[in-house]
């Protein structure tokens, strides 16, 4: 656990903020791997849940750019979404101003499997979570709000370098709150579980 001071020279703080985010890559890989099991039991492969998740966060996006993100050729990605759409988990849609242009999308299937696999995220962080006395957790929601609050003014920077931290929210309205036990208003955290994978490759395809 990071050592919590307010008097540090740069070497220490720098060394703090390596440690702090190893810390939370640590964290987001351990809820990541309780999601990619409950993926596992649905017979979904990591590529297909990483193609789910980017549309969820992205509503419907282009064929072009999924063989980018994916860093497949546009016939690999095709075959991605051929078979993930013969399971009905996506669809594909042309746009009528310039119908070269194939728009993938979720289909309420692939929503919902995307839901089971967060759900089982968000339960592992609540029950996480409730082990914390009341002080600690007012200490997280405080630490949270702030990193949160640095992040946006980060991303507010460097608009040309970064996706805007409101634009993903805006398509985000879904599962953040299963992790408070509320009822759905964000479709991800920022920080925990609902990061999508920045890995590329089409393995398990």
């Amino acid at each position: 656990m990071p050592t919590i001071t307010t008097d540090l020279d740069a070497p220490a703080r720098s060394g703090l903020l390596e440690e702090i985010v190893a810390d939370i890559g640590r964290t987001v890989g351990s809820l990541k791997c309780a999601g990619s099991q409950r993926l596992v039991e649905l017979g979904i492969s990591m590529t297909h849940f990483h193609v789910l998740t980017l549309l969820r966060h992205h509503d419907a996006m282009p064929m072009g750019r999924l063989a980018e993100i994916l860093d497949a050729s546009m016939s690999s990605a095709t075959g991605i979404i051929d078979r993930m759409e013969e399971r009905g988990l996506v669809e594909r849609t042309r746009v009528p101003d310039d119908r070269r242009v194939v728009l993938v999308s979720l289909t309420p299937t692939g929503s919902e499997l995307v839901d089971q696999a967060e759900l089982v995220r968000s339960e592992i962080l609540t029950a996480a979570m409730r082990r914390l006395s009341a002080h600690r957790l007012g200490r997280l929601a405080a630490g949270l709000g702030d990193l949160r609050s640095a992040i946006a003014e980060e991303l507010a920077s460097a608009p040309d370098r970064y996706v805007a931290l409101g634009e993903c929210d805006h398509s985000h309205g879904h599962h953040g709150a299963h992790a408070a036990g509320g009822h759905h208003s964000h479709r991800h955290s920022p920080l925990v579980g609902g990061v999508p994978s920045t890995g590329t490759g089409t393995t398990g395809a």
